[in-house]
Parts: C-alpha cells; structure tokens; sequence
C-alpha cells in the first residue's frame, strides 16, 4: 500500500486542529516554522537538488558544464533520495506501530 507523504501530513494536521488535546497549550508563536513546514521545506529542498542536478547533466552534454560538477550533483541528488526514502520508511513503519497499538 503507498502512502503520499503529503497526504499523511496534510491528514495529521486536520487531525490536529480537529481535535485538541485536553490540557495542551499552544506552544507556537506565529514567527515559528512548525514540524510540517520543516517537512515540507526539506521535500521542496530534496526536490530542487533533483532538478539542479537534471540541468547540470543537460549543460554538460551540451558542452556548458564540467563533469566532476555533473558527477557531483548526481552524486548528492542520489544520497538525497536515499535519505527521503529512508526517512520515509521509519515514518511508515512507525505509522504501521501506531495502527497495531490497541484502543
């Protein structure tokens, strides 16, 4: 079964906002980023290291960039990808946790 990611967020903040916690302050001022921008603004950030990585091996069969710059970018894209899907995972798993724990 695959789970947007986006969609769980946006689900738990529905969830949140629709049911308060007994006794719970809120702790956020307005300045302050909350866990799901931190999310968010990681996804965006992982993104845009995929696509610079995509318009540094275009410059570079087009003759505009150097390899190592090309080889360098791919190689960081790759280990941010890995890191997303492994913070995905731990996010799943604990997900499926969560769902086994009883009422």
């Amino acid at each position: 079964m695959a789970i947007d990611f986006s969609s769980a967020v946006n689900a738990y903040k529905k969830a949140a906002a629709a049911a308060p916690m007994a006794g719970a302050k809120d702790t956020m001022s307005p300045g302050q980023d909350s866990f799901a921008n931190m999310v968010g603004d990681s996804l965006q950030q992982a993104v845009k290291t995929g696509r610079d990585a995509e318009n540094l091996s275009i410059k570079q069969i087009s003759g505009e960039a150097d390899l190592k710059d090309v080889i360098t970018a791919v190689a960081n894209a790759e280990q941010t990808l890995e890191t997303v899907v492994a913070v995905r995972d731990k996010v799943l798993s604990a997900y499926n946790e969560i769902l086994k724990m009883p009422i």
